[in-house]
């Protein structure tokens, strides 16, 4: 936050009639830009759901210019200048790119949310008002907004068929896989497993949970940073479809270095065995992770995930134990 925005707030109470307009003209100019967004950033994968982001952007369109109209009969054409930001304690709008990140289904509750915070900010403008054509315009508007979900009901309907929405969702889930969860899962794998050889052969060579530390510390953030440029200078996405590789490689290393800070973190504890034994059971559980996500995001059986991530791990970790032991 910058320094001393707050204190330049205003109290939603205390703004006069014409700026609750310009505010509502501002947030209608603000969420149709939004929706324009979401639909050009749609457009090439998903060609239905822009469609109803299009119509959903030119509904808040008419909002606008039934606002402006108001405000023209009222204080004429000089509309001040006060958007959601200027207000103290107004809900804030998430980052375009933050829901663009997490895909088409969040864009569509991001868009049902937003109709319900413009039709809680209309009641509470219509409150405060005392004009009555204002008056019923803002309670018009609550109530346009309060019926927003039918109407993205009916439109998805109108775009969205039963196969239409089946084959879009399908693809939206298979774009989030490959991005996200393909590589993290990769990461996670190379950093739960790869690391417990280092991490333990030094845990029984030294008995001393400080350098135990710093061994696991280098090999997690280590196989970190390779693995994230790896996936991220593997493939540029373009041909094999499997989204930006700057996403990729994110996913990659963090769940590497995740994975392998997960059994390194218990040797902060200074008794060998506590930490010892609190490490194994932590990759115990996340052995077990690694199980889940193959079989609810890759379909991969759950037994013969099983068989072939607690079967590698063990003999991993049987490898440092032993190396460490000897």
């Amino acid at each position: 936050m910058i320094p001393g925005l707050s204190l330049s707030r205003r109290r939603f109470s205390d703004l006069s009639e014409q700026e609750i307009l310009a505010l509502a003209i501002s947030n209608e100019e603000d969420d149709a830009r939004i929706y324009r967004q979401y639909a050009e950033r749609l457009r090439a994968d998903f060609p239905a759901s822009a469609k109803v982001f299009d119509e959903m952007a030119e509904e808040e369109d008419h909002h606008r210019q039934w606002l402006i109209k108001e405000h023209t009969r009222r204080f004429g054409t000089v509309i001040p200048l006060i958007r959601r930001e200027h207000v103290s304690g107004y809900y804030a709008r998430q980052p375009v790119w933050l829901i663009e990140n997490l895909g088409l289904e969040r864009m569509r509750a991001e868009a049902r949310e937003m109709e319900r915070q413009a039709e809680q900010f209309y009641r509470k403008a219509a409150d405060r008002t005392t004009d009555a054509s204002t008056r019923k315009l803002l309670g018009d508007l609550a109530a346009a907004e309060a019926s927003h979900s039918d109407t993205a009901s009916q439109l998805e309907e109108k775009y969205l068929g039963g196969d239409e929405r089946k084959e879009e969702d399908q693809a939206a889930r298979r774009q989030f896989v490959l991005t996200w969860v393909q590589p993290g899962l990769a990461g996670l794998m190379d950093g739960s497993v790869s690391t417990l050889a280092p991490i333990f052969a030094t845990a029984f060579a030294t008995r001393d949970p400080h350098t135990t530390l710093l061994v696991g510390l280098a090999a997690a953030v280590g196989a970190g940073i390779s693995m994230g440029f790896t996936e991220a200078a593997s493939d540029d996405g373009e041909l094999s479809g499997r989204g930006s590789p700057v996403k990729r490689g994110i996913a990659s290393g963090l769940m590497t270095t995740i994975g392998g800070l997960g059994h390194a973190l218990p040797y902060l504890i200074q008794d060998f065995w506590t930490a010892t034994t609190l490490a194994i059971i932590i990759v115990f559980i996340e052995l077990w992770a690694i199980v889940w996500i193959q079989n609810k995001y890759m379909d991969t059986p759950f037994f013969r995930a099983t068989f072939q991530v607690v079967l590698g791990g063990a003999l991993v970790f049987a490898a440092g134990a032993l190396i460490g032991g000897g």
